[in-house]
């Protein structure tokens, strides 16, 4: 049995099999297989092999006809290397003698093949390591890509383990086969956390090592309410979580009969809960929960669920299906915001080049100023959509004024073509602003002169003001909303926004932990946006609580010096306020 602790991004409990999705660029961990799978592992590597050969032999003829057949024998050492009896003969001696998976022999043979040629005095034999690697990562690719395959087509319930999952990957899921997602990597507002929060799918990311030590069809428990994951639980255990789902499962009915009520304290103050989506059709779900309206629409997924960059009659289908989603409530649309943590789906020479520090570099808004026609597109598509309903622009990683009057300058080139071509589009939407970069923050007041609205993004804020990567699990305890210093931020912008007489929302992943709802009442901030399963909870707590209540938690709260007081506080005064929401976990491990 193994147990890890790791951290909780989408709450949930689910038991299933595992599904293990190793990763073609990292180590590929040592696996076992039982004496009667040998055979099997055999076969697999055989395949492998078959079919590594005919991609080499197609790519010889490709180049042979493009290059010329000198160019071509390049690939004879690939194809010596794939039919040498002695290498063959290695790998089959460890898949018998070792009883291991089938990559993880080809693996660890040509690592040691590798390492062999590289201590050699010959120059020519030391560049023969990178067609080894290149022959590793073929044979590898073949082989774990029936996991792959297996994601695709899965016949039956499972829990996805993985060191980590592209957006693509965890927006594609199949949410009636994946039970829930544990990685090795990520952190709390990492692509994998919030789109595995967006579907409902219980997750927890931070594992380090967990994909290393499980094999597909092992047992798993993810209890993503405490942030555990175990491995084979004893019959004891299991009896006790599939009693805890049950519990929960009833629960959740009780927190779906408050959709139709208002989101009022119980001192009477009206507060605004609206869903954050990447695509329509998480509308319908959203609106069941009790969305008044969609605060945040993430478009980048519509360009990484695409091989190529979308039109922008693609897009402006999208945008109007949402709209016609919302019979009459409110969308407020991102423009792009590619880059960093988001994978770029697009082919061209400035999203092509590497970053040494993409956190910082070329992403979001600046990508888009530099890339007219890509953002211009964009424009187009969302400005023409307006007509079917109200919407709002939203700027992403807004650094400073230049930035955003260059945004609002392309905006109204994009206004005055579209009026030239006769083209309907809404004259007047509302224009705002992601708060998600310190900077932003500090000259909130200079901001809220030109925007009608601002927007705070803790998940990039707060690795900003803390300095923390918040993808970087090896260091994701030092990521936290609860630092007194993004709380003074938070506060400020909000009270910046109310003399200004502009809206103000909050629609990072602190808006819908329940721990946070109490202290962001306190601060002033009346409109939550929020992945949809979020939803209940945060109306549960706001209908129990009185503003006059938070107030005090958060004066309270802004006098701790530590994260860890700070949450230790909230966490405490929230489970006082609704106790309900706590009531029936298993006992701690």
């Amino acid at each position: 049995m193994v147990i890890k602790k790791g951290i909780s991004v989408s709450p949930g409990v689910a038991i299933a099999k595992a599904l293990v999705l190793d990763a073609q660029d990292q180590p590929i961990p040592r696996r076992t297989v039982a004496a009667g799978a040998v055979a099997g592992e055999h076969q697999r590597l055989d395949e492998a092999l078959t079919a590594s050969i005919a991609d080499i032999e197609k790519l010889r003829d490709q180049t042979s006809a493009a290059m010329g057949p000198e160019t071509a024998k390049i690939f004879g050492f690939h194809l010596g290397m794939l039919h040498d009896k002695h290498l063959l003969e290695q790998f089959r001696q460890m898949l018998d003698g070792e009883q291991v998976t089938a990559e993880f022999a080809v693996y660890a043979t040509l690592r040691k093949l590798a390492k062999t040629f590289r201590q050699q005095e010959s120059r020519m034999l030391r560049e023969r390591v990178s067609d080894i690697y290149d022959i590793e990562r073929r044979l590898v690719g073949h082989l774990i890509g029936e996991a792959r395959a297996e994601l695709g087509h899965l016949r039956g319930e499972v829990i996805l383990l993985a060191h980590d999952l592209t957006p693509s990957q965890t927006a594609a899921l199949d949410k009636s086969k994946v039970r829930a997602i544990a990685t090795d990597a990520g952190g709390r507002t990492s692509h994998t956390a919030i789109v595995a929060h967006a579907l409902g799918i219980p997750a927890i990311v931070g594992l380090e090592d967990l994909s290393n030590e499980v094999n597909s069809g092992d047992l798993v428990i993810v209890d993503a309410n405490n942030g555990l994951v175990i491995v084979d639980p004893d019959a004891g255990q299991l009896l006790e979580y599939r009693q805890y789902v049950q519990r929960l499962a009833q629960a959740e009915v009780g927190l779906d009969e408050l959709a139709k009520l208002p989101a009022v304290t119980v001192d009477g103050t009206e507060v605004s809960i609206v869903g954050n989506i990447e695509f329509p059709t998480e509308i319908a779900p959203a609106l069941a929960k009790g969305a008044m309206g969609i605060g945040l629409y993430r478009t980048e997924f519509l360009f990484l669920a695409s091989e190529s960059e979308p039109t922008e009659e693609q897009q402006y289908a999208e945008y109007v299906k949402a709209l016609e989603s919302l019979e009459g409530r409110p969308l407020t649309i991102r423009t792009l915001d590619l880059g960093a943590d988001k994978l770029a789906a697009i082919d061209n020479d400035n999203t092509g080049q590497a970053e040494s520090n993409p956190f910082l570099g070329c992403r979001s808004i600046r990508l888009c100023l530099q890339n007219l026609p890509l953002f211009k597109t964009q424009l187009r598509a969302i400005l023409r959509a307006s007509k079917h309903g109200p919407m709002r622009i939203m700027f992403p990683l807004i650094s400073n004024i230049m930035e955003l009057r260059q945004a609002k300058m392309v905006l109204s080139d994009v206004m005055e073509d579209l009026e030239e071509e006769g083209i309907g589009f809404s004259r007047d939407i509302p224009v705002g602003i992601m708060i998600e970069v310190p900077s932003a923050a500090l000259q909130a007041k200079t901001f809220a002169r030109e925007v009608q609205f601002f927007s705070i993004g803790t998940n990039d804020l707060i690795q900003y003001i803390v300095a923390v990567d918040r993808g970087n699990e090896r260091i994701a305890n030092l990521y936290s909303g609860s630092h007194p210093a993004v709380m003074t931020m938070i506060r400020d912008v909000i009270r910046v926004a109310q003399r200004s007489k502009i809206d103000v929302s909050l629609c990072g992943e602190m808006a819908g932990d329940p721990d946070y709802v109490m202290l962001l009442l306190g601060l002033g901030l009346r409109s939550f946006s929020v992945a949809p399963p979020a939803i209940p909870e945060v109306k549960r707590i706001v209908r129990a609580v009185s503003v006059n209540q938070c107030q005090r938690v958060a004066r309270k709260a802004l006098s701790f010096d530590t994260d860890r007081e700070v949450l230790n506080y909230l966490h405490d005064q929230v489970q006082k306020a609704v106790p309900e929401l706590f009531a029936g976990r298993p006992l701690e491990l």
